[in-house]
């Protein structure tokens, strides 16, 4: 597998932080809400934010996995690996444009995944506030969006399962200091990550990221 696509999933994921405080801080805020009493077994509050997320990101690797081996089959039924590519860098540049403030098309694609929402939701709210805290985030890691959804279409033609895997893997370790860190002190963090230069400049990174990798394919 390039190592990188892995480099350029773990960037946008870094850079998706600006995105992922907005959808997902107020989750983990939440979750940080929970009195100590409220649980079976008490345990430090960083240990739990941090037991979420890696849960969120297995649900991340899974569908890397799933997407790459869709990839892969279709790479091999069609001649299609050409366009896979630069549909993932479109992706890419819709999600820089959303994260700059531009447009907000690639929130389109959330419709995607609510069959399946509709039907994790009420178990994501009878966990949420227990002591399980990774089986919560592994729930929670099906949430509809948009970017996660760009970074499956990057895990599509990376090669096959493991290399989706792989690319999500590193996609999700990419959020994770930003969610991290909301759980931990939400309000602050979400105003400080809310400031209009570094959304340009989050969006502006994996819009070039994007934009390199048409002019590649071309």
């Amino acid at each position: 597998m390039d190592a990188g696509l892995i480099v350029a999933a773990a960037l946008l994921g870094l850079a998706s932080g600006v995105h992922c405080l907005g959808m997902c801080g107020g989750i983990v805020g939440a979750f940080s809400t929970i009195r100590v009493d409220e649980l079976k077994r008490p345990v430090p509050e960083w240990r739990r934010q941090l037991a979420f997320n890696l849960g969120r990101i297995t649900s991340y690797g899974i569908a890397g996995a799933l997407a790459g081996a869709l990839g892969l089959y279709a790479s091999r039924a069609l001649p299609v690996q050409g366009a896979l590519y630069v549909a993932a860098n479109v992706a890419l540049i819709l999600v820089g444009l959303h994260l700059a403030g531009l447009n907000s098309w690639i929130t389109r694609f959330e419709n995607i995944g609510l069959p399946l929402w509709r039907r994790l939701q009420p178990l994501a709210a009878r966990l949420s506030p227990r002591d399980r805290p990774y089986l919560a985030g592994l729930v929670w890691g099906w949430l509809p969006c948009g970017l996660v959804y760009a970074a499956l279409a990057v895990a599509a033609v990376a090669g096959g399962p493991s290399q989706g895997a792989a690319s999500m893997l590193a996609f999700g370790l990419g959020t994770l200091p930003w969610l991290l860190l909301a759980g931990l002190a939400a309000a602050r963090v979400r105003a400080w990550m809310g400031r209009r230069a570094l959304r340009v400049a989050a969006g502006g990174t994996v819009l070039a990221f994007g934009a390199y990798g048409l002019a590649h394919a071309f």
